[in-house]
């Protein structure tokens, strides 16, 4: 891969994976635009480990945090601090593990098309515009049930549709249940990290088990690209959220869904 290619589809990835914009939405329509060939397993792995370890550096503390709580939790058969909120992490981690495990394969060869990837760019960005514009967002993590955590779970297994945004239903699902934009969007950050750890892991045993070759220097190039534009759009993301909220995101959805039409599918 071209080291040109490898920064550009690294910026991508480490700006779109957690904005509700859809990262796979990008990375499909990139090289059609720019006429590349797919950038391949080996880098997709990449920028999941680059995107995977922006996420953990950014939220250490949480991440600490819950592990601890959780741990004490678990011996002292009671939830302590911050022990539901992983809990609650793990049951929204399981309908897109199963979903990914179970169909993968059909949604890789089925649903990575321009067409699909428009009629999902515009439907769930006007979702999450709706979700955004309802009053009486203002409930914090700790409200959150186990009931919550399935359906936002749920909602996480249909962004592995290309263009829906894992991001974007995550956080559409989760205003929608009443949270605050603070709540919703990092509740969404942290369930990142096991689906992310999942994806890797799933190509990390595909890479290992066939003959691909890895390009080490445009693996690197792109994993550190996307770790610096992860961390940045993450900062950005929640220092903005309250000033302008889900707006930009559902406004750029739909001019991006405007391009697609008048570029592919007129």
């Amino acid at each position: 891969m071209d080291l040109i290619n490898a920064v550009i589809l690294g910026i991508i990835q480490g700006i779109t994976e957690f904005l509700p914009i859809s990262s796979s939405a990008h990375l499909i329509l990139a090289p059609l635009v720019a006429g590349w060939k797919d950038q391949g397993v080996a880098f997709d792995l990449a920028v999941h480990i680059g995107t995977l370890l922006a996420v953990l550096l950014y939220f250490k503390n949480d991440v600490t945090n819950l592990i601890y709580d959780g741990l004490c939790s678990f011996q002292h058969r009671q939830f302590v601090g911050q022990g539901k909120i992983l809990l609650l992490l793990i049951i929204a981690t399981v309908p897109a593990a199963l979903v990914g495990l179970l169909l993968m394969d059909l949604i890789d060869e089925q649903l990575r098309s321009v067409e699909v990837v428009f009629f999902t760019t515009l439907g769930f960005g006007l979702l999450l515009g709706w979700a955004d514009w309802r009053p009486n967002q203002q409930c914090d993590l700790s409200s959150l049930r186990l009931k919550d955590a399935l359906l936002i779970g749920i909602a996480q297994a249909f962004a592995l549709i290309p263009g829906t945004s894992r991001s974007g239903a995550t956080i559409t699902a989760s205003l929608l249940l009443g949270l605050s934009r603070e709540a919703a969007s990092r509740f969404s950050f942290l369930l990142a990290i096991p689906i992310t750890a999942l994806a890797a892991s799933a190509k990390i045993l595909e890479v290992a088990s066939s003959d691909i070759h890895i390009d080490l220097l445009a693996f690197l190039v792109g994993g550190l690209t996307s770790f610096v534009m992860a961390l940045t759009a993450i900062h950005f993301f929640l220092k903005w959220l309250d000033r302008f909220g889900m707006w930009p995101y559902v406004i750029y959805r739909i001019v991006l869904a405007a391009l697609i039409y008048f570029i592919f599918l007129t």
